[in-house]
């Protein structure tokens, strides 16, 4: 289960050739076409993402109900005990950190263009009736807490967990071929997997190269509006050049520096600037406003998540809610395999409940002190004109809007950086994920090969931009959901059969496992056994008791399996560890490893004289699933030969549960 992917052919690249040359292949004959007939790509897409909202859409929000009702139910339910990792591990970043990288590359480049330009456009163009009304601004912020909220992050978190689950807790590679293990086993490491993962780069290269091309004309929309900076192509090329640079930068310099920098300072200048308009507007209104947009949302999530107005047909839905859950489908493969990077070590329940609420509710504090805001100067202003800019000119609205502010100046300046830094942020997190995807799930390439992918993503940009191709590869990325949808629904259903098999192998320990009961079962006396608890195991106490007794123990039972025909092999591990492993063919083999883990000494056990011995060493025993958290220093022989044959009957009984 554990085979990872190699290269056919010696090269300074890691990658898989497979992938990698196909989708260099597709990405150029698509932007070639872009450049030969860029109508014709754009009208032939554009007819296939109406077909698909018009004929599918039903599908789309029967699919999108399901993950979200689905990951909520990992999250309370007793599988959300189960951790993204084995068992022992912890995650590797703080909540600040992991938050802020969730919120920077899942959408916070959304928040600065939609925060003040949805909520307005709802309010004049509701689903029915004219708009304008005091029931229209509520509905409003209904429908776009609906369409940022919950529903979205599901989809992303669903995706995260399997990639999650089936990568950092059974050896799969971090790529979205891994979701289809379940199903289609070792088959992943062929031509089916290699086509899953070529989909998911190229959706990726595109979702990205687009988003950078539409993204550069509102930001220079934004410089036209403050600077007097003319809105044209050059222009235009060299903000596509100085953003692909700083995000080549960012991604080469790794994900605990680059990015996770980029993304903390996105945060924080986030939260200053929604705090500043928090304060310099009609803060009590937005507070209780708030409060209220938010419990008409959960009030009303469940009509909301099947509403597709079949008694009161409307265009409404094809254009908003649809394409928002086409675009969310598209964009998950992305980043649900970024969030999955950042995710190892953290329980499914901790997972869920952060992925989905905490990004989920700052977006919607955004969503109402801009957008009721918003609605609220254009209800007091007879003469404002902001709720015809956000239909007319979506980039320039959240501009206009910061006019009626003091310190606007200083507050549209920072709103443009943060502009910039989302988009190179989304820019270099989407380097770092097509780069995982192309070398078969490495975490580790070269700094070279994820300067490539970023450039190629400008270079795509700035041609489709030239070529007036941007439209029909957006269209292009939407319908992509479509085909996807059927991937993550079976692999949904793989997750879930995967989490039982886990969840009944916890729960088969957690009846027969009693610790005390190993050492208390021995012919140990209680005056040693005290004596062992008392004693704190310097490194090269535990290095004899490895090689002495834990040695004598493995070569025993090796004998014995031996014996009996079954292949079992000992190897020695990083830190002088000792592993046992019980091959079981095509089933889950036995694994049986004890490791010296370093703890600092308590304060009753520590003493002036043993100052620079601060630390003292357990030998902990490990699983397959990770660290079982119980110590075997001090056990005689026959006491280590007991608890492997006790962890062996539990193992034989899994795999029982199993057949």
């Amino acid at each position: 289960m554990s085979e990872q992917l190699t290269p056919t052919k010696p090269s300074l690249l890691k990658v898989n050739w497979q992938v990698f040359i196909s989708a260099i292949t597709i990405i150029f004959l698509l932007v070639g076409m872009s450049f030969w007939q860029p109508e014709k790509m754009k009208n032939t897409f554009e007819d296939l993402q109406s077909w698909l909202i018009s004929d599918v859409g039903w599908f789309y929000v029967f699919t999108v109900a399901v993950i979200f009702f689905t990951t909520i139910v990992l999250g309370i339910s007793r599988l959300g005990d189960i951790k993204l990792g084995l068992d022992h591990e912890s995650p590797d970043y703080g909540n600040f950190t992991w938050f802020a990288m969730l919120f920077s590359t899942g959408m916070g480049i959304g928040l600065m263009f939609f925060g003040v330009a949805e909520p307005l456009m709802h309010f004049v163009s509701p689903p029915l009736g004219e708009g304008g009304q005091i029931t229209d601004a509520q509905e409003a912020l209904k429908l776009t807490y609906f369409h940022w909220g919950l529903h979205g992050w599901a989809i992303y978190a669903m995706v995260a967990i399997i990639l999650a689950f089936f990568s950092f807790r059974h050896g799969l590679p971090l790529s979205l071929r891994s979701a289809l293990y379940p199903l289609i086993k070792d088959k992943i490491y062929g031509p089916i997997g290699n086509a899953i993962d070529t989909f998911a780069l190229l959706g990726t290269v595109f979702g990205v190269a687009t988003s950078l091309g539409f993204g550069v004309l509102q930001i220079n929309s934004g410089l036209n509006y403050l600077f007097d900076i003319p809105v044209d192509r050059t222009v235009q090329i060299i903000l596509i050049i100085f953003a692909t640079s700083l995000a080549t930068l960012s991604v080469t310099t790794g994900l605990d520096k680059g990015i996770k920098i980029l993304s903390q300072t996105n945060l924080f200048f986030a939260i200053i600037l929604m705090i500043l308009i928090l304060l310099l507007g009609p803060t009590i209104y937005l507070l209780k406003a708030f409060l209220q947009n938010a419990g008409a949302y959960f009030s009303d999530i469940v009509y909301k998540s099947f509403n597709l107005y079949a008694y009161q047909p409307t265009d409404w839905i094809g254009g908003w809610t649809l394409f928002y859950w086409g675009w969310w489908l598209s964009w998950s493969p992305f980043v649900g395999l970024f969030i999955a990077r950042i995710s190892k070590g953290r329980s499914i329940r901790e997972f869920v409940f952060g992925v989905l609420f905490v990004p989920a509710g700052f977006t919607f504090l955004w969503m109402t002190v801009f957008g009721n805001s918003a609605i609220n100067i254009v209800q007091s202003d007879a003469l404002s004109n902001l709720a015809e800019i956000a239909k007319t000119n979506t980039p320039i609205v959240l501009f206009e809007f910061l006019q009626y502010y003091p310190m606007s100046t200083f507050l549209s300046f920072l709103s443009l950086v943060l502009i910039i830094v989302f988009f190179v942020t989304s820019a270099d997190s989407g380097a770092l994920v097509i780069d995982m995807l192309a070398s078969g799930g490495k975490t580790d390439t070269p700094a070279y090969q994820r300067a490539f992918w970023s450039i190629t993503v400008g270079i795509i940009a700035i041609a489709l931009l030239l070529a007036g191709g941007l439209a029909a590869l957006q269209a292009a990325t939407v319908a992509s959901a479509f085909p996807f949808t059927f991937i993550l629904l079976i692999s949904m259903w793989g997750l879930v059969k995967a989490l039982r098999i886990d969840h009944t192998k916890k729960m088969i320990a957690q009846q027969s496992l009693n610790t005390s009961g190993n050492i208390s079962s021995t012919n140990m006396n209680w005056q040693k056994r005290m004596r062992n608890l008392m004693i704190y195991p310097r490194r090269t106490h535990i290095e004899r008791f490895l090689n002495e007794v834990l040695k004598l123990s493995f070569d025993t039972v090796c004998e014995e399996f031996t014996r009996q025909g079954v292949a079992t092999t000992i190897e020695s591990g990083e830190e002088n560890s000792l592993k046992l492993t019980v091959s079981h063919g095509s089933e889950i083999d036995f694994v049986y490893e004890v490791k010296p883990i370093a703890y600092l000494k308590p304060d009753f056990a520590s003493t002036e004289d043993d100052s620079e011995n601060a630390k003292y060493f357990r030998a902990e025993v490990f699983l397959k699933e990770g660290g079982q958290n119980y110590d075997i220093m001090g056990w005689t022989s026959q006491d280590v030969i007991n608890d492997i044959v006790e962890q062996y009957e539990r193992h034989l009984h899994f795999l029982h549960v199993l057949r």
